[in-house]
Parts: C-alpha cells; sequence; structure tokens
C-alpha cells in the first residue's frame, strides 16, 4: 500500500461518510426540477435543480472511487464536481438577492409615488 493511496483515502474519507446525504440532496434536487417541468414557468430553468442533482451524484461516486482504490484523479473529480455545485448555488443565490433587491426598490419607489398621489388628490 503506497503513501498516496492512505493520504488520498484520508482526504476523501469526509465525503465518503457524507455519499449517502449528497445522494438523497442529489435526488431531491432532481425530482424538484422534474416538478418544475410540469409547469410552463418552471420550464425555463427546471435544468437547474436536475443538473445541481446529477454533480452531487458525481461527487458522491467519485468519492466512493477515490476511497476504494486510492487514485488521486477521483480525489480531484470528486472535488471538482462539488466546487462546481457550491459554485452554481453561490451565482443563483447573487442573482437571487439581486432580484429581491432590485423588486424591493421598485416597490418602495412605487409605494412611494402611490403616497405623493394620494397627498395631492
Amino acid at each position: 500500500m503506497n503513501t498516496t493511496d492512505d493520504a488520498v483515502r484520508a482526504i476523501v474519507r469526509p465525503l465518503l461518510e457524507g455519499r449517502l446525504w449528497m445522494k438523497l440532496l442529489g435526488v431531491m434536487l432532481m425530482i424538484s426540477g422534474a416538478l418544475q417541468v410540469l409547469s410552463l414557468i418552471g420550464i425555463l430553468w427546471a435544468w437547474v435543480p436536475i443538473w445541481l442533482g446529477v454533480l452531487l451524484f458525481q461527487a458522491a461516486g467519485a468519492a466512493q472511487d477515490a476511497a476504494a482504490s486510492g487514485r488521486v484523479d477521483a480525489a480531484i473529480r470528486a472535488t471538482d464536481k462539488l466546487r462546481l455545485f457550491f459554485m452554481i448555488q453561490g451565482i443563483l443565490l447573487l442573482i437571487a438577492l439581486i432580484l429581491f433587491g432590485a423588486f424591493f426598490l421598485l416597490g418602495g419607489a412605487a409605494l412611494l409615488a402611490g403616497l405623493a398621489g394620494m397627498a395631492n388628490a
């Protein structure tokens, strides 16, 4: 047994222990995406949760492969899939916060315009 193999197994052990939760969240995201496809508006972004679910499944599989074989490339693949998952989640959260802020500002402006219109009436 190689020390590199042992190091890879030690590094991916937390991912291996959490693979059930990664797969469960992946299934839930894919189900969520499939349900969004059923609506007309949701079909526009339903691919995102399906893609995120697939990324989690791939990360769990690569972590299991890395732990079983001790291969560095499998460990890199597992962590890269998780990096991409969190990057997409971060981008989506940033977009949601920007849209929320824009709607908040537009709603506040509409409220002020309505109040000003009531004061003039």
